[in-house]
């Protein structure tokens, strides 16, 4: 019976293959001609005619055939690497429609490979003392001449290690384009803008990359070319923790793998990774290798999208970082840019387009952007790795009227091991843009927040031209705002409303920064549900803020039916009027805080605590903390704010169980009992089917159930399989 489904299987696959290659309008092939017709070559036949050589080729004869044709233009591409000089753009010119779509697929069981790396001939061996060279990489390094910039370097085995020094913690007086340096970390360079500076600035949540502009190694003062998010002092939160290094200069280049770009000799300097002649170098040319272009009207009222594009099956690979500029526009902590020209393939202005069974990887910036109007598009069963930026963006507009980035798909990608270079990159970020589902995605092995989603905070509305997120707001669309506006004000400008996130896996992210989350949301508008997501296994070497977290001023938001192990700080950051019902939260790492259930912000009114399970089975344990308010009940915090508490909030038929101290919850239930809240609420095995081995999963006869608990089905979640 195996060997028949087998055969069933690969017989209906080479059906759907065959009929997909007899449906075709155009080939491409690396060994094809753009002065040929586009057409499938045959082997028995003289190379006379066949497929194009170029995508660009291929998409100017899909211009002239739509004009003929009523049905769906499919493009299949073969097998092979396409080097990529420019971007290709695809423009209002190249839209399909509903019922006729255009497609640019890869030819069935065969990969072809978009890829802006250009090969670096020449190399020879090092000779002679090259000044400030580690001791430990002498006769190992080899020299190649170049007249290109760039800021990454690949070979065979992907992305490679620029030269980087080690750590150090800035002294005080530091500012935003300056690093006040201990003694001896940073030199004059001859070639000193070509170094860069690598800070973590006051707090724990953003990497700038800044470009030196000069060194006084008397004041041991680096200034920069471009200023930094904040002050760059020690960090605020960690104060012995090493946050500032220096990449690309040759007193760094000690370790194989390691290069150092000198752009004023035209000289690039590499120590191979297995200390061989060096061969298969490829630098990057481009930093977006697709681009989907619709006609903006930045400034005005409506834009025209590029529609019904499909990309299915492509790889993309090998794209350069992206910098900071001047006039750049931060997204709430600088943790991207707006309208920036980061990705490997980039919606800017687009209606029902599909990203489909996509590959993107080894790259020094994101992936894949929708920015501006983008709206109805479908990202899907996409892999993401190796990536130095994002791995998703949707990036709507700024604060204002025009809200046109919204109802799209992100479903079931894989994505991981992204924010290589920029930590702070999430594997998903939701800015600006509404009505969206992400689901069933699985987002691993990240330094930063798994999936963000937000606009803008309530105080950025009063103030100036600053690059974090002020610049984003389209002042002439709103009306005036006071010194201290309020949210009922700001509202009707935030577009993050209405999202659904749900049914994603998340697991091993924040690795490297502090203050973040498995699933964050903040300045983003009413109505987003969280939902049905596994969060397990963060385990942050630093301080993390919760596997789901709701931050300051955020409102209208529901948290529901999410199940959370194993994770470092705290289970679940609520604040104000957020809806928590129906969570499992179980054992948290308890290092530095161990809170199951935090309460910040208030007051809780509107807000809901039902039908929670809160279960531990480790030793430090501490099920809701509300700041200061279980001691002697303070009123407010440090800023003024009202604490937010449970007796405030719809909280009942949650349970809180200690396998190792059942009197937890009762002190628990007994404290809540006195303001009127968890009446109904239990100290007792909610009988999970196997939690030691995280199967959260409930016995018929759970008293979960007979509270109204709903069973949550994880084989639901996370990456689905094809059927």
């Amino acid at each position: 019976m195996k060997y028949l489904l087998f055969f069933v299987l690969f017989s209906k696959a080479c059906i759907l293959s065959a009929t997909a290659i007899e449906q075709a309008d155009f080939f491409v092939s690396s060994n094809g001609s753009d002065d040929w017709s586009g057409a499938l070559a045959d082997p028995n036949e003289e190379k006379t005619d066949g497929p194009f050589a170029t995508l660009e080729r291929a998409r100017d004869a899909v211009r002239d055939l739509k004009e003929m044709k009523s049905t769906g233009i499919v493009v299949l591409i073969r097998g092979g690497i396409y080097p990529l000089g420019e971007t290709v753009v695809f423009g209002l010119e190249d839209s399909g429609t509903e019922n006729i779509p255009i497609t640019y697929a890869a030819y069935p069981e065969e990969k072809p490979v978009f890829s802006s790396g250009k090969g670096i001939e020449g190399w020879e061996k090092a000779t002679g003392d090259l000044p400030g060279l580690p001791q430990v990489a002498s006769g190992k390094v080899w020299v190649a001449n170049v007249s290109e910039s760039f800021r990454t370097l690949y070979d065979s085995a992907g992305r490679l290690p620029r030269a980087r020094s080690e750590g150090f913690i800035p002294l005080e007086g530091g500012g935003r384009n300056r690093v006040h340096f201990p003694e001896g970390k940073i030199k004059p360079w001859a070639n000193v803008e070509d170094a860069e500076v690598f800070v973590r600035p006051h707090h724990a949540w953003i990497v700038n990359i800044l470009p030196m502009a000069s060194v006084d190694e008397k004041k041991q003062m680096v200034y920069t070319s471009i200023d930094s998010t904040y002050a760059i002092n020690p960090l605020h939160f960690l104060k012995t923790t090493e946050s500032c290094w220096v990449e690309n200069v040759l007193d760094e280049l000690d370790e194989p793998g390691e290069w150092v770009l000198n752009t004023k000799q035209g000289k690039l300097y590499l120590w191979p990774r297995d200390d061989s002649e060096p061969s298969g170098i490829l630098a990057p040319r481009l930093e977006e290798l697709f681009r989907v272009e619709g006609k903006i009207d930045k400034q005005g009222p409506e834009d025209v999208p590029v529609r019904n594009l499909h990309f299915r099956g492509l790889t993309f690979k090998h794209g350069d970082r992206y910098l900071l500029a001047k006039d750049d526009a931060g997204l709430q902590h600088d943790w991207d840019m707006h309208d920036k020209g980061n990705a490997l393939l980039r919606l800017r202005g687009a209606e029902g387009c599909v990203i489909e069974d996509c590959h993107f990887l080894q790259s020094g910036s994101g992936a894949i952007r929708v920015d501006l109007h983008g709206m109805k598009n479908t990202i899907s069963g996409n892999v993401i790795e190796h990536m130095g930026g994002a791995g998703i963006l949707l990036c709507g507009y700024g604060p204002g009227t025009k809200d046109v980035n919204g109802e799209n798909l992100v479903s079931n990608n894989h994505i991981h091991h992204v924010g290589e270079i920029y930590s702070h990159s999430p594997g998903i970020m939701v800015w600006q843009s509404g009505k969206n589902r992400v689901a069933n995605n699985l987002i691993h092995h990240t330094p930063y927040t798994a999936i963000i989603i937000s606009g803008c905070m309530t105080d950025f509305f009063a103030k100036g031209d600053t690059r974090e997120l002020g610049r984003t707001l389209r002042r002439h669309e709103m009306v005036t705002i006071p010194k201290k506006p309020t949210l009922e004000l700001v509202r009707p400008y935030l577009h993050s409303h209405d999202n659904l996130i749900e049914s994603n896996e998340i697991h091993h992210a924040m690795e490297m920064l502090g203050d973040g989350n498995g699933i964050y949301i903040r300045g983003a508008g009413p109505g987003n549900v969280i939902r049905r997501n596994y969060i397990h296994h963060m385990v942050a070497p630093m301080i993390m803020q919760a596997a789901i977290r709701t931050d300051g001023g955020q409102m209208d938001t529901l948290i529901t039916e999410n199940i959370i192990y194993k994770c470092t700080s705290q289970g679940i950051l609520i604040k104000l009027n957020t809806r928590c019902e129906n969570n499992i939260v179980a054992d948290i790492i308890a290092p530095p805080r161990g809170y199951y259930l935090s309460l910040r912000e208030g007051p809780m009114t509107g807000g809901a605590i039902k039908r929670n399970i809160l279960y531990s089975s480790v030793k430090d344990t501490t099920f809701i903390d509300e700041m200061e308010a279980g001691k002697g009940r303070v009123s407010e915090d440090s800023r003024g704010r009202e604490i937010a508490r449970a007796v405030d909030a719809d909280t009942d038929f949650n349970i809180y169980y200690s396998t190792l101290d059942p009197e937890l919850g009762n002190k628990l239930l007994e404290d809540h009992r006195k303001g009127g809240a968890d009446k109904n609420s239990q100290s007792v095995d909610p009988l999970f089917v196997d939690p030691e081995n995280g199967d959260f999963s409930l016995q018929p006869d759970s008293p979960a159930l007979k509270m109204g608990f709903v069973p949550i089905d994880v084989s639901k979640i996370g990456l689905l399989k094809e059927e």
